[in-house]
């Protein structure tokens, strides 16, 4: 039995959790907590006052011997340095400081790879029940505060993960009207790129929103009118009282607002035809996974049938889509999760 600390590190929060894993069959945790990232001056000493919270409830100090942090940005020869923090980390140096004998730092992304090979079915809500193909790729995709994308490549038995950049690909309008929002997003923003990930993101609802109510003149309601006017007259504040994305995927879910519902709309079938282009590439008849902040919130508008349908209409190949596995995961530690396996295979 293997004593192992995951975590899951963001410029805001970071969770910790204490995780015995035997040789073989279901990791299970000993302890939990999170923290506010900002209130230490580095990972090192919240280890330690999680530790030490930690031997309090079991009885007894853990000394794990194995740890594995997922970082929310760029992850170089083991360190990393926070975007939203002064941290510079190092993995031999927190193997030195912590007294665990092997640390790695792996992307969040990475993280959220590793972490749907450790959900169950409780985690996940299937959208197209196929059978997975054994020995075959498994593609993950998640809109939230950007868009993630990344991918798992069969090796013997067990899976490596890739992370990457897919989400800075061009966004590929495929109707009249996401044309003129490609045109509308280059105007405003003075781009000649503009990537996927300004539209299926969270940032995409609220610049959808705007879109239709700019350019097509959708009208307003005044409440939620006067939250998206809050939100745009705090640009460049580092504190917003606003989460816009949140305030239109709410009113779209209630069906109490028409600008909100097309908003959605369009929003979910981008991310339906961005998931069946990496699809596509990937052929990953293991699966396709979508995680990320914003798609379990909003399950039943994506079950509602448009997600699907953009997926899988792609001329010819509607047929290789079509047997693919697809799957919202509903778990929001997808991360600490693929954390804590990663951490097993070290």
């Amino acid at each position: 039995m293997t004593l192992l600390l995951a975590g899951d590190i963001g410029g805001t929060k970071t969770i910790l959790r204490l995780v015995k894993s035997p040789d073989r069959g279901q990791m299970y945790s000993l302890d939990e907590a999170t923290y506010k990232s900002g209130e230490f001056p580095d990972l090192v000493p919240m280890v330690r006052q999680f530790l030490q919270a930690a031997a309090e409830h079991l009885g007894y100090v853990p000394a794990p011997e194995k740890a594995c942090f997922a970082i929310a940005g760029p992850v170089v020869n083991n360190t990393a340095k926070l975007t939203n923090l002064t941290w510079l980390l190092d993995a031999k140096r927190l193997e030195q400081e912590l007294a665990i004998s092997k640390v790695s730092l792996i992307n969040d992304f990475a993280a959220v790879g590793y972490g749907v090979l450790g959900l169950g079915t409780p985690d996940l809500h299937t959208l197209q029940a196929e059978a997975p193909q054994k020995n075959a790729p498994i593609a993950v995709i998640g809109a939230g505060t950007g868009l993630g994308q990344g991918f798992l490549i069969p090796v013997g038995d067990t899976y490596q993960v890739f992370s990457s950049e897919g989400g800075h690909t061009d966004f590929a309008p495929r109707t009249e009207l996401e044309f003129q929002l490609l045109k509308y997003l280059m105007d405003k923003h003075d781009i000649q790129h503009v990537s996927v990930e300004r539209v299926v993101s969270g940032q995409g609802i609220v610049s959808i929103y705007q879109f239709l109510r700019d350019r097509l003149s959708i009208p307003e309601s005044p409440n939620i009118a006067a939250d998206i006017r809050t939100w745009e007259q705090q640009a460049g504040q580092t504190e917003k009282t606003i989460d816009p994305a949140a305030v239109i995927s709410k009113a779209a879910l209630e069906a109490s607002d028409r600008l909100c519902e097309q908003t959605m709309q369009i929003f979910i079938e981008a991310y339906g035809a961005e998931a069946g282009n990496l699809a596509l590439k990937l052929l990953p008849y293991g699966g396709v996974y979508m995680a990320g902040g914003i798609a379990a919130k909003i399950l039943p508008l994506i079950q509602s049938g448009n997600f699907l349908t953009a997926f899988s209409q792609k001329g010819r190949m509607n047929p290789i889509l079509e047997k693919m596995p697809v799957h919202v995961v509903l778990n929001p530690q997808v991360g600490l999760i693929g954390a804590a396996v990663s951490a097993a295979r070290l």
